[in-house]
């Protein structure tokens, strides 16, 4: 299966608009925005888990990471309200669930195989650092490797500024909105673009407040399954 899966293409999907899409578990919904493989998959989704639903519990072969939009997300390690970003690397093992509901951006098999680091950040109480090249905006780092960089930014109203793409960026509009190639994005708006593509944004009259990734695109595969 195959979602936005050409790469070399810039694509936007506007998630509030998708219809919920029932997943294996009772409870859980799925809004897809790319996929490659089939039930095993390379997977960008938006997901809302229902009052008190859960999955059983589960290794990630090929790691998990996700933000907290909203609810709580929980599991044995802990109680993860909104604004939360977590990092579960291959071959870790949760059992998620939510008693109050949530919803959650969550990103499947996009890890070097061999990471074993776990992330666990609540962004509600993290700072920002101001980016001295660009004014108006501010960064809360949230992951760096070799591979890849994710973090928050902060946007003040107006703010126009290049993001870095040379490997690729994919952003999701957590609050505010931007406009990027004269296309309005809105709240929970995801962009990817392609490697080396020239991204540059403009910040709503209200601000914005964006979950980025760049410098990941090098390394897109399928999951080998067998």
């Amino acid at each position: 299966m195959k979602i936005n899966g050409d790469f070399s293409k810039r694509v936007v999907e506007f998630s509030d608009n998708f219809p919920w899409v029932a997943s294996p578990m009772k409870g859980v919904e799925r809004r897809p925005l790319d996929r490659l493989g089939e039930e095993v998959a390379r997977a960008t989704t938006v997901v809302r888990f229902a009052p008190g639903s859960h999955f059983s519990e589960h290794v990630h072969t090929g790691g998990e990471e996700f933000f907290v939009l909203a609810g709580v997300f929980q599991d044995e390690h802990g109680d993860f309200p909104a604004g939360s970003y977590i990092r579960n690397p291959p071959e870790s093992k949760h059992t998620p669930a939510s008693e109050p509901g949530c919803t959650i951006l969550v990103k499947l098999w996009q890890f070097d195989l061999a990471d074993r680091t776990h992330v666990r950040v609540d962004t509600n109480k993290l700072g920002r650092v101001d980016d001295a090249t660009r004014e108006g905006v501010a960064v809360s780092p949230l992951f760096q490797d070799e591979r890849e960089n994710v973090r928050m930014e902060h946007w003040q109203a107006g703010a126009s500024h290049p993001v870095e793409a040379e490997g690729g960026a994919e952003i999701f509009v957590l609050e505010g909105a931007i406009t990027e190639a004269e296309e309005l994005l809105p709240k929970h708006a995801w962009l990817r673009v392609p490697i080396g593509y020239d991204l540059n944004i403009t910040a709503g009259e209200n601000g914005a407040k964006l979950w980025i990734k760049s410098g990941h695109l090098p390394f897109v595969t399928a999951p080998h399954v067998g």
